[in-house]
Order: structure tokens, then sequence, then C-alpha cells
């Protein structure tokens, strides 16, 4: 047990007040946090009207017989007849309120009230329809965390528009095998960003991309940042001033064309021309945006999910379990390739501020994020597994004075956070904050399980399943099961699941992705144990799961005792069993504290002490076959684990098939574990 709410938090808790309120109107009068939850899936209608009515999502009475229309998990539709737009409570949060702390890597910071976020959301959506954008239209953008990434949201979500955004460090290949499927009709870009101290110039980049979208008519550019190759014949806008990162203003300028012979325009051009933002009214599952799955194995899946389920899901989500509202100022490291932009720009919805960072988490060191959260008075702070796993590695400690002393929740999500990764967080940093572990993804842009202010947190155990989600783990019978592994499902619908996925006419693709195996039933793809207090273990991917001679374990518990070894910096387990087949555990690691980058069989008595280790605190029955050391290990562009198209490799399909190196992190890294893999006869041959 690292922490328990005060009566004072739970007194002044956002979710105390919303049962308070649904107590007052005779809805369910619920004195605990389970009996509130039962509640909300005992009637997931009920519920969801009940939390839209709280928020003043739409009308007070919105004319629909019906909230959610369908039966079960698939095919549910939510309030037919009823028009929303996202950005309407945009407009609700006072003018003078903080709305936006843009933070870059060299210190420089932009901050925008709620009225110059509305004002400049407007121009912009002025601009968007000169240039033809209207509702259902594609936007595309590849821009850093930034104010500039807010706005253009903003202001394509008012028009009905199509969102849809990736990463400025994600490759050619990577941008247009999304947008690709998608052909938006206005780019958004920036010019150029730093990471690592290093600049990096996109004018090369963005000029392929432009040629491969042949129904792009317009680019807007912000930047270029400061100190970036000239000559890449971009846009002079709205640059960065000189070491700081502060935004300084440029008259607008009739921008030149691209070599594709896409028009330019400079962000100070584009929102250059005063306008009011006014939302359109859409129907309640009008597409808002377009994520993708990880597309580690084939092209990401283009998932659409609409305007009023996100709305409803992240109110509830950022409010009742994130206990975020007006005054808080609400943080995650993230990029806009990642669900987490979505969810951390959701913040607005509650009137919090949110605060963007570009730029390195490690730069100039795994202090910096938590020293940029003090100075700015960020009160949750949210950041992923591997990052809390790094500081900790690292041995940073923030205590004595250094800590960030206005956090009063840290996050943590993108993969299993270790106990003991919960017990640094919960020490190192600000004694006495919760460790709020969140899983759910870029499916539902939201977390299935998470936390809860009423509720204690237990090391290694996220704290609740989340209001209005009917989570289960199934059996191999499909029966739901307590303080057992099983399959994470989902048996309910929710407002955010996705509508569609883009171009998959008939459902086909969307029903195989997550329908297949139970009729009506969401199947996440998760490993997963409920506590019987409630809580729950998530332990890795169910088709990574790692299954010797019966006995299943899966590979998060796996990778926390292999790099709870100081020897070890990172690591890889692949089981290449089948029913019925036999098979090999491989295990990869990238050995600590090795600049000549070893690859090959371990040094012996580092073998012996992995064996040891995991026969002990594992199983012996998952000791490794086989153990190679590699100089680096490729990850998603996310930061997870290539578990599944390794094994694919390992079972022989080619590379161009097993992986979509554009969704890669480090393509060269993958090359060299794949020469690994060959020069150790591991792949099959022809």
């Amino acid at each position: 047990m690292l922490w328990r709410p005060s009566p004072d938090r739970v007194r002044d808790a956002k979710v105390t007040a919303f049962m308070r309120w649904l107590a007052d109107r005779g809805e369910v009068d619920a004195a605990t946090y389970q009996e509130l939850w039962e509640w909300s899936v005992a009637d997931v209608g009920r519920f969801w009207e009940a939390v839209r009515r709280y928020f003043e999502i739409g009308p007070a009475d919105p004319g629909g017989p019906a909230v959610v229309a369908g039966n079960g998990a698939e095919g549910a539709r939510w309030f037919p007849g009823l028009t929303v737009n996202y950005v309407d409570r945009i407009l609700d949060h006072p003018a003078d309120a903080t709305a936006v702390v843009a933070v870059t890597e060299a210190g420089g910071e932009r901050v925008l009230s709620f009225g110059q976020l509305r004002a400049e959301a407007g121009a912009l959506a002025g601009t968007l329809v000169g240039l033809g954008v209207g509702p259902g239209d594609r936007v595309g953008a590849v821009m850093t965390n930034s104010a500039e990434a807010v706005v253009a949201f903003l202001a394509t979500a008012s028009l009905g528009a199509i969102w849809s955004s990736c990463a400025p460090e994600f490759g050619v290949d990577g941008i247009v095998d999304r947008f690709g499927q998608i052909g938006p009709k206005v780019l958004f870009a920036t010019a150029g960003y730093r990471y690592g101290g290093k600049p990096f110039d996109l004018g090369a980049k963005l000029a392929e991309v432009e040629a491969a979208l042949p129904g792009l008519v317009a680019t807007v550019v912000a930047g270029p940042a400061a100190g970036l190759v000239e000559g890449a014949g971009l846009v002079e806008g709205a640059g960065l001033v000189e070491g700081t990162g502060l935004v300084e203003p440029a008259a607008p300028a009739a921008a030149p064309a691209s070599a594709a012979g896409t028009r330019r325009l400079s962000w100070a051009e584009a929102v250059g021309t005063p306008a009011p933002l006014a939302p359109w009214p859409v129907p309640f599952e009008h597409p808002l945006w377009i994520l993708y799955s990880s597309g580690t194995t084939g092209l990401p899946k283009p998932i659409v999910q609409g305007h009023g389920g996100i709305v409803l899901e992240h109110c509830k989500s950022l409010a009742f379990h994130g206990d975020l509202g007006p005054g808080d100022r609400f943080f995650w490291f993230t990029t806009t390739g990642w669900m987490m932009w979505n969810y951390l720009v959701g913040g607005l919805l509650v009137g919090a501020t949110v605060v963007c960072y570009d730029g390195s988490p490690a730069w100039p060191d795994h202090g910096a994020l938590w020293r940029m959260a003090g100075r700015l008075g960020v009160t949750y702070f949210g950041t992923s597994a591997p990052f809390i796993e790094a500081c900790r590695r690292d041995g940073l400690s923030l205590r004595g004075g250094a800590e960030p002393a206005t956090i009063r929740t840290i996050g943590s999500t993108g993969a299993p956070l270790s106990p003991e990764g919960f017990d640094w967080a919960s020490t190192e940093v600000v004694e006495g904050v919760p460790v709020a572990s969140v899983s759910g993804g870029t499916d539902v842009c939201t977390g299935l399980l998470g936390a809860s202010p009423l509720l204690p947190v237990r090391a290694g155990e996220l704290q609740c399943r989340q209001l209005g989600v009917d989570a289960q783990a199934f059996d191999d019978a499909g029966r739901p099961v307590v303080e057992e592994v099983g399959e994470l499902v989902v048996t309910q619908p929710m407002p955010s699941m996705p509508v569609a996925f883009w171009g998959d006419a008939d459902g086909r693709r969307l029903h195989e992705s997550y329908f297949d195996r139970y009729p009506g039933v969401w199947r996440h793809g998760d490993w997963v144990r409920f506590t019987a207090e409630g809580g729950a273990v998530i332990y890795g991917r169910s088709d990574a799961t790692l299954n010797r001679d019966g006995v299943r374990m899966g590979t998060s518990e796996y990778y926390r005792v292999v790099e709870g070894l100081a020897e070890v910096a990172d690591s890889l387990v692949v089981d290449t069993t089948r029913l019925g087949q036999d098979g090999q555990l491989l295990l990869f690691v990238v050995l600590a504290g090795r600049p000549d980058a070893v690859e090959g069989p371990v040094p012996p008595a580092l073998a012996d002490l992995l064996r040891r280790t995991i026969r002990s605190r594992l199983s012996p029955r998952h000791v490794p076959d086989a153990i190679l050391a590699v100089p680096a290990l490729p990850h998603t562009v996310n930061g997870k684990r290539l578990e599944v198209p390794v094994r694919r490799l390992l079972e022989g399909e080619p590379v161009d098939r097993a992986v979509a190196t554009a969704a890669v992190d480090r393509p060269e890294a993958l090359a060299g574990l794949v020469d690994c893999l060959g020069r150790h006869g591991l792949l099959p041959t022809a």
C-alpha cells in the first residue's frame, strides 16, 4: 500500500461532487467508488445520459428516444438526432483563464488564454474555409506538441472537418502510410524542431509528403525554428526568437507554392485575418479525428472517433478519474503521434490549463521535465512507464528541496509500471501523492482501467475499472474470472469506441480487430488479472503471452525481472511456441554501460545469472532457450516493444511483411536485430 486518500481529498474530489449530484436527483445514492462503478455499468445508457447532463453537453433535453441504440459493444450508436461540436466547450471558459502553456526544449514558452486561443483558432478556421475545407474534409498535421498544434486542431474541429496528426520525427513512409489512406485537403506542418539538443529541418521531408498526397491543396507552415538549416525553401512565418523559443509575429506574406504545386501559407498569414470561432453543429457521432494503430505489421489502422463520444469520455475521465478542473495545470509528455496528445488537449474541455512540451524528456537529463513541472506549477504530471523506470534506474531523486511541490498526481501509461516504478514515483518525486497508472489505448482514446482519487494505490496495480467501462477478464471459455489472468474484454459499449475505420465500408476490418473472438464483446488484446479488491494488473499483450508447457506468463513481469539486473539496459522476449508445435523462448538483451555495442551470446557469467534469476523469480519453464546480446532494440515510435513482429520474423515471414519499418523508432536497430538473427541461424531458410 503506497497511498490512501485523505478525508479532505475525498470530500473535494470532482467525482464526489458528481456522486452528490446523482443522489440529489434520485439516480443513485452510491457511498463508495465500487457502488458507483456497478451502477455505471448496470445501465450504461442511464449513466452516460447523466454524464451528458452533468457537463451540459448539448441541450438539456436532447429530444431523442434513446441514449444508445443496439445491443452489445459492437454496432452501438449513441444519441441519434443530437448535434454537438467538440469546440462548444472551449467557448464556455473565462477568456482570461490560461488555456495553453507551450514549452520548448530550449526553455522558451508561449502562453495562450482561452480568449487568445479562441481568437487564433477562429482566424485559422476562416482561412480553412477559404481553402475549401468543410465538414468531412480531412486535415493532416505533422507538428510538434505546440500551441500551434492545439490551435490547428480546434480550428479544424470547429468546422466539422476531420483532424489527423503525426509526429515530425516520423519518416516520410510512416506519414504517407497514414495520410495516404485518408487524403487530407490541407496539411499543417512544423518547419523544424529541436530534440536532444540538435536541430532538425523538415524541408525535404515535407516536400516528399506533399508530392505523395495528390488531393492536397495547401500547406500551412509554422516556424521555422531558430537555428535550423537555411535554404530549405520553407515559408518564413511566425518563427521562434533565437535562443528562447518564444513566438515572434511576422507580417503576412504571399507564400510560394511547393515543388509539388501545393500552395504554401505561413502561420502568420493563416491567422492574420480575425474571425470568430463559431463551431458548426454536427451529428453526435460525426468524425472528430482519425488516430492510427502502431502499424508494425502492416498499414496502420485508421481509427475514426466521434465528436460527442470523445467529449463525453474525456470529460468523465479527466474530471472523475484525473480529478482535473479549472485551476489545474495538466501535463502529459507526448508527441502529436500518440493518442495521449489528444487526451492531453482534452484537458481544455474541463477548464484545465494544458501544458505542452516540445523536446526530449531526457535532455539535458532525466530531471528536466520534473524541473519544468515545478517551475510552471503543474498539478497533474503524466508520462510513460518507461520514462519513470528510466528515472528510477538513473538514480534520480527530487527529495530535499528540488521536488515539484505543486504536483498532486503522477500519471503513467504506455506500458505496465513495475511495483518498483510505483514506489520510486511515490517516494522520490513528491511524497504523499498518488501514482495513477492507466491502461487503455488508441482504440478508445482513453483508459479502460485507471485511477480514482477515492481509492488507495497499491504498488504494481491499477486502482479500478473506469466508470462506464464494463471490463472483465475472460478465461479460455469466455467466462469472467477474478484473481485469474485472462483476456481483457469490454462487454458493453463505450461512447469513444470507434465509429468506423476509415475506408472500411462494410465494417469487416473493425469486426476482425475487436469482435471476432467473442460476439458482441470488445477484445482489447491485453492480458489482465482483476483483484478481489477491484484493482487490476496488466501482464502485457495477450498475443505476445509466453506459453510454456501450458503455463502462461505476461511479458511485463518477465521484463521486470530481467531488467531488474544492473547488467541489462533493455530486453525483448519472444516465444515461438504454437498450439501443437514446439518452439523456442528467446531472450534478447542490450547490455548496460557497454559502448562497444556487444552482439552475440552474452558472457557466460551473465547468462548463468539471467537463467538462475528467471528460474527462481518467475518459473523453471520460462528459462530462455537462448540469450543473445544486441547493440540496440527497436520499438514502435511510441516506445512499445516489438514482440509480435519479431516472432513473425522468427516464423519465417520476410521483413517487409513482418514489420513496417516506418512504424519503428530506430530502423537501424531493427536491421541490426535481423542481421543478428540471421548470423545465429534463428531465421528459417527458404
